[in-house]
C-alpha cells in the first residue's frame, strides 16, 4: 500500500456511495494554534477548510462537515505544519505519513471527533476508538470476493521459486540424525520419503522433536537416550500413529494420508488445506508419470508465500480491497489479551524468561499454538519462543545434557543465539505491530519469509496486547 506526498494524501477513496444521505460530523482540534485547517479524503485532500476557535476556548478549534457514510481519513494543518491527533484512531503509511481515521454512520446527533475538550454547550458524543472503528459489511464482502477470485484463478505453480532447494528425509534415518539436519539446514519441517513405497509419506516437524524430548523426560518411557541413536523416523511415526489413529464407523483404523497439493491446484485450495490440517507447510508434488518416474517434490507451500502473491497482485489496486485500509483494532482478527481486545476463544499464553523449558513445550502442545511471547514483569515483550526453536537443542547434543524442567527459557533461547548476543530481541525474531496499524501493513510484514506471526504491542512500553498469525489472516480473508 502506497501513501503519496509529504502531506497527508493517500489516494484512498472513501467507501460512501452515491446517493447516500450526508452525515454532519464535528471535527475538533483542542491543542491550540493560530490558524487551523482540516483536510481529508472526503475533499480528496484539496482545499483545506478553515476551522473556527470556540468562543471562550481560544485553543480549541472546530468545524462541522457533511460526510458520506463510510471510512474516511483526515488530518489537520496547524500553523503551516501537518498534524494528526494522537488520541484518535490513526493509520501509518509506508513513508511515515500518519492520518487519523473515522467511520461516518447515520445518526440523529452530530458525532464529535474529540476526546479531551472543555465543557461546551453542545450535545457532544465522545467515541472510543474501539467502539467507533467497525468495518462496514460492504467493505468486508467485496474484499473477500475479490481475494477469493484471485486465489481461485491462480495456481500453486506460481509459488515455485526460480531456483532453490527442497530437503527431504529418508524415513529410515535415525531421529537424532534427522533433527541435526533440520538444525544445520535452518528449516523447521522436512517431507519424508519412503524408498520401498516410492512415495512421500509424511513430514517431520519441530513438533515431533518436542514430543520426542517430552517422552524422553517422562518416567517409565520406553524410548531411552541410547535408543535415540538408532530409533528411526519410521518407527517414531508408526508409534505416534498408533496413539493417534483415527477409527471409522466400523471400528477399523483409517490410514492418515500426507496432506499435499499439485502444481496446478488453485492457491485457494492450497491455503484451505494448510488451514484444515493445521500445518505450517504442505509439499507441492508433481505426481508419478506414466513412464514410471517417481513423484517430484517441487516446493513447500506456506501461507506466507500465498500472502506474498496477494500483496503483489493488489499492490497497485489496493483501493479495490477496502478492508485492508482498516486498523486491526477494528477487525475480529488474532488473539488478544482479554482485557484489551475481543478474544477469539483461544487462551492467550505468555511466559516469563525464568519459566522452565518443559512448561513452555507443554504449553505449545496443549494450547496448539506455534509460539509464545516471553515478557518481563510488566508484560513488555522481551523475546518469543517458537516450536522451531526446539531444534537448537540438536546443537552439540544439548538435549542429552539437559532436563526440561531445570532449563529456563532464557537459557534455551541463548542456545540458538550468538554467544555475545544479549537476551532479548535477536535479529528478526520478534516481529511486532501496533493496534492502529492497517491490515495491509500487517499483511506485508507477514508476507516476508520466515515470519509466521506478529506480536501486537503498546507503543513505547512494548506491552503485549495480542498476537496475529498467518492462519488468523487467512481465516479472516477467506471467511472460514
Amino acid at each position: 500500500m502506497k501513501m503519496f506526498g509529504s502531506g497527508p494524501e493517500t489516494g484512498h477513496e472513501n467507501s460512501g456511495t452515491g446517493g447516500s444521505a450526508l452525515i454532519p460530523v464535528r471535527f475538533v482540534w483542542p491543542y491550540g494554534g493560530r490558524r487551523v485547517f482540516l483536510s481529508g479524503s472526503f475533499t480528496r485532500w484539496s482545499e483545506p477548510m478553515l476551522m473556527s476557535p470556540i468562543e471562550g476556548c481560544p485553543d480549541v478549534f472546530q468545524i462541522i462537515c457533511r460526510l458520506t457514510p463510510g471510512y474516511h481519513q483526515y488530518k489537520f494543518f496547524v500553523d503551516e505544519e501537518w498534524r494528526h491527533d494522537e488520541r484518535q484512531p490513526f493509520v501509518s503509511g509506508d513513508y511515515g505519513v500518519v492520518n487519523n481515521v473515522f467511520i461516518a454512520r447515520e445518526q440523529d446527533v452530530v458525532p464529535t471527533i474529540n476526546h479531551d475538550v472543555p465543557d461546551m454547550e453542545v450535545d457532544d458524543v465522545i467515541m472510543r476508538p474501539e467502539a467507533a472503528m467497525q468495518i462496514p459489511e460492504a467493505d468486508l464482502v467485496v474484499s473477500r470476493q475479490r481475494i477469493s477470485l484471485f486465489l481461485s484463478t491462480h495456481t500453486a505453480y506460481e509459488l515455485l521459486p526460480d531456483s532453490g532447494k527442497v530437503i527431504a528425509l529418508d524415513v529410515n534415518l535415525p531421529v537424532k540424525q534427522a533433527f541435526h539436519i533440520l538444525h544445520e539446514q535452518g528449516i523447521p519441517v522436512a517431507p519424508l520419503w519412503d524408498f520401498c513405497k516410492g512415495q512421500f509419506v509424511g513430514v517431520l516437524s519441530a513438533l515431533d522433536f518436542i514430543l520426542i524430548l517430552t517422552e524422553l523426560g517422562t518416567n517409565g518411557s520406553n524410548l531411552t537416550e541410547e535408543e535415540l541413536e538408532t530409533h528411526t523416523i519410521s518407527a517414531w511415526k508408526d508409534g505416534k500413529s498408533q496413539l493417534n489413529r483415527q477409527i471409522d464407523g466400523n471400528g477399523i483404523p483409517r490410514p492418515r494420508h500426507l496432506a499435499h497439493a499439485g502444481p496446478y491446484d488453485s492457491l485457494k485450495d492450497v491455503a484451505l488445506k494448510i488451514l484444515q490440517h493445521k500445518v505450517a507447510t504442505i509439499p507441492i508434488i508433481n505426481p508419478s508419470s506414466q513412464d514410471g518416474s517417481f513423484p517430484q517434490l517441487l516446493h513447500l507451500a506456506s501461507l506466507s508465500g500465498i500472502l506474498k502473491c496477494i500483496c503483489r497482485h493488489f499492490k497497485h489496486s489496493s483501493s479495490s480491497l477496502p478492508v485492508l485500509q482498516h486498523p486491526i483494532s477494528s477487525i475480529r482478527l488474532g488473539t488478544w489479551v482479554p482485557q484489551i481486545g475481543e478474544s477469539n476463544g483461544r487462551p492467550f499464553a505468555m511466559l516469563r524468561p525464568n519459566a522452565s523449558l518443559g512448561s513452555a513445550l507443554a504449553l505449545l502442545v496443549q494450547a496448539e499454538v506455534s509460539s509464545i511471547p516471553v515478557v518481563d514483569d510488566n508484560d513488555s515483550l522481551m523475546d518469543i519462543y517458537s516450536r522451531s526453536d526446539i531444534t537448537a537443542l540438536a546443537k552439540d547434543k544439548a538435549y542429552a545434557q539437559i532436563h526440561l524442567d531445570e532449563m529456563s527459557l532464557h537459557q534455551a533461547l541463548q542456545l540458538g543465539q550468538d554467544a555475545n548476543s544479549p537476551f532479548g530481541f535477536n535479529g528478526q525474531r520478534c516481529q511486532m505491530c501496533l493496534r492502529s496499524d492497517p491490515l495491509h501493513k500487517v499483511m506485508e510484514r507477514l508476507a516476508n519469509p520466515g515470519v509466521r506471526r506478529l506480536v501486537i504491542v503498546e507503543a513505547g512500553s512494548k506491552r503485549v496486547e495480542g498476537i496475529i498469525s498467518l492462519s488468523d489472516v487467512f481465516k479472516f480473508l477467506l471467511g472460514v
